[in-house]
């Protein structure tokens, strides 16, 4: 999605980027804002009418229309013994400056507004420029200009407006308030252009307070102009939240972005099924497909009945509902969406779209275990790609995941080296591509237990995304499968930095209560009981619990594991009595599986009885006796050798 900040100024006079549907600046506004004065303040008189205020129409008003008594009637009988009229130089200053203001707003391009700003610089004062600043700044950005050179006039622009601001006695009106707004919008954009995250989100937060206290106090006329930078400021909150790695908190500002569509525009308009799918995508990059699928059929059924059922935006739909499908495991209908959305992307020749929707379906194809087909889909997706392509070693990625399901691991291994030799050359001109793949490589050699090649790919996508300060969720995933992997080799001091690592980032990116977060608690709990820290095992294994139980329910496997494994670090803390309450709800969720789960109810009961035997021993003697047969020490294990259920970025 194309940043907030450089479309703000493009509303004004051009068409706004195809990808997000918002007009961030209706009509209304973006009249007001070219026809505001360009200067803020000045000592000299001004001759605009009473009734303008601050605004003024867009040629700007001759200082002659007006005089101090703007009442005053003036014949307009000339007598022809009257000496020429000369105008005073009070007056042939306001002159000069209203034909300089006059160059300025006619300018069409940054270059002439730049030329004719020079021109006003040497006549008006500094704190008569701050309008004309912010508007160079937001041309410059809509340009494309360098970000240092559109942060100079928008510092130039705050640095004037702020000052006014805090004159108490002159208060600032509700356009000079959004001009303020604008400022520090412009300013949080392009900061997150520059990378100074911090900074951006700083100028942000402040125009989104000044913005809704502005909610509040404003009048009904004036709530579309106040909606319409709000929107701007709230999309750009969005953007920075997730740079940042808080996913979670961007997600707040992008329904409330939904909101304000939905309340300024016509229902079910194609603007508003565009927000819907954006908010959708939103979801699906924090894996959250349940809350996603509502928005992206939203979405559809707007597009359908303003676009048709074969229209581009219709298939981008369905395309994403393939995604959200299979992320809800359900591969059926992830298939019939996908294969409906290449007839229509086929149909339009949008071959780049159609050739990631085939690769999509292959995957869908091998998920559902239908192998054969799968490879089939790929063969005949190899020849549309280029040779030395990223495409082609994603295809050869899927093409090995058919052939390993297959137990051709010759084959399948072969695939891989081919696909890691493409991608080796491009890893400096696509780390963000290229680290992803190699996150899929290295999944398929755990499959055939080739832990050190996927530990050592994993390492190289992590150096990779450590360059791109937006992924903190990719590197906090890819530490996740780091530090599994270490464990499960039996290198439990190497795998803690990473799990803690791990669930810092993913907790900042996805939510203290998101299951991948859980999974890492649960795997970093682990290592400290391997490492003979059961007091730190019981607090993280009691955060992964928690954690269980909110987001996948007390009966889950994995939440039943969590319990499992507190039992096992409470025992090793020599705690019995909370070691058997945890125990015994790991029975009594076993119990609820029913027939099908008579091994794992069997293994709990057994448990149960040590811990219950062990607590005897305890209470007889007032300490452990190690050297009874019956009181020996429960063994303590690790989580399940089955890998953690820290997925990587889903993508539409």
């Amino acid at each position: 999605m194309r940043r907030a900040s450089s479309k703000l100024l493009s509303h004004l006079h051009y068409q706004p980027h195809p990808k997000s549907s918002l007009s961030l600046l209706p009509k209304e506004l973006i009249t007001q804002l070219s026809s505001l004065s360009t200067t803020t303040t000045t000592n000299e008189p001004k001759y605009n009418h009473p009734s303008q205020g601050h605004l003024k129409t867009h040629n700007f008003l001759k200082p002659t229309q007006y005089l101090a008594n703007p009442s005053q009637s003036f014949s307009t009988v000339v007598d022809p013994q009257s000496p020429p009229y000369q105008l005073s130089s009070r007056q042939r200053k306001s002159k000069e400056k209203s034909e300089l203001e006059e160059a300025f707003e006619s300018a069409k391009t940054a270059e002439d507004m730049l030329y004719a700003f020079k021109e006003m610089e040497a006549s008006f004062y500094e704190r008569e420029l701050g309008l004309a600043s912010l508007k160079i700044g937001l041309k410059l950005d809509q340009e494309g200009e360098d970000p240092e050179k559109i942060m100079s006039f928008a510092t130039r622009a705050l640095k004037i407006i702020d000052s006014n601001e805090y004159d108490d006695s002159k208060p600032l009106s509700l356009n000079e308030k959004l001009s303020l707004s604008m400022t520090l919008q412009l300013l949080g954009s392009t900061c997150y252009t520059l990378k100074r995250f911090n900074d951006a989100l700083g100028y942000l937060n402040r125009a989104h307070r000044i913005l809704c206290l502005l909610e509040k106090e404003g009048s009904s006329s004036g709530l579309a102009d106040i909606n319409a930078v709000l929107h701007a400021v709230l999309l750009e909150l969005a953007n920075t939240k997730a740079a940042l790695g808080r996913r979670e908190d961007a997600l707040g500002n992008l329904r409330k972005c939904l909101e304000i569509k939905e309340m300024t525009l016509e229902e079910g308009s194609v603007e508003v099924g565009n927000s819907n799918r954006d908010l959708a995508e939103a979801y699906v990059a924090v894996l959250n497909f349940k809350e996603a699928l509502p928005y992206c059929l939203k979405a559809m059924e707007i597009h359908k009945a303003q676009l048709g059922l074969n229209s581009v935006e219709v298939a981008h739909d369905r395309r994403l509902l393939g995604v959200i499908y299979t992320g809800l495991e359900q591969h059926e209908k992830a298939l019939e969406q996908n294969q409906m959305s290449q007839k229509v992307l086929k149909n339009w020749g949008l071959s780049s779209d159609l050739l990631r929707a085939e690769i999509d379906s292959a995957n869908m194809q091998i998920a559902l275990g239908k192998y054969d087909e799968a490879i089939n889909t790929l063969k005949g997706v190899i020849p549309q790609t280029d040779k030395e392509s990223e495409n082609r070693a994603v295809v050869f990625i899927s093409m090995a995941k058919a052939l390993g399901n297959q137990e051709k691991f010759a084959d399948s291994k072969r695939c891989l080296e081919i696909a890691s030799s493409i991608l080796g050359k491009k890893e400096l001109n696509s780390p963000l591509e290229v680290s992803e793949a190699y996150m899929e490589i290295s999944m398929q050699y755990e499959t055939v237990n080739e832990f050190e090649t996927a530990i050592s790919l994993l390492k190289k996508a992590l150096a990779m995304l450590e360059r791109i300060p937006q992924e903190q969720h990719s590197m906090g995933t890819v530490c996740a499968r780091i530090g599994w992997l270490l464990l499960l080799t039996g290198k439990v001091d190497q795998a803690v930095p990473y799990l803690e690592d791990a669930a810092g980032r993913l907790k900042e990116s996805y939510g203290s209560a998101h299951f991948g977060v859980g999974y890492v608690y649960n795997n970093l709990g682990a290592a400290y009981l391997e490492l003979d820290r059961p007091q730190s095992a019981a607090q993280v294994f009691g955060f992964a619990k928690e954690i269980m139980d909110q987001s996948l329910g007390p009966w889950h496997v994995d939440s039943i594991e969590a319990a499992q494994n507190l039992s096992k670090a409470y025992s090793a803390m020599g705690s019995y009595a909370l070691a058997i309450d945890f125990q015994q709800n790991v029975v009594h969720a076993w119990e609820y599986h029913g027939p099908s789960a008579q091994d794992e109810l069997k293994e709990a009961n057994r448990l149960l009885e040590q811990l219950e035997t062990k607590a005897r021993c305890a209470s007889a003697d007032g300490s452990p006796l190690k050297g009874s047969p019956s009181c020996q020490t429960v063994e303590v294990t690790s989580t399940r050798s089955s890998r953690p259920r820290v997925s990587s970025r889903a993508k539409p």
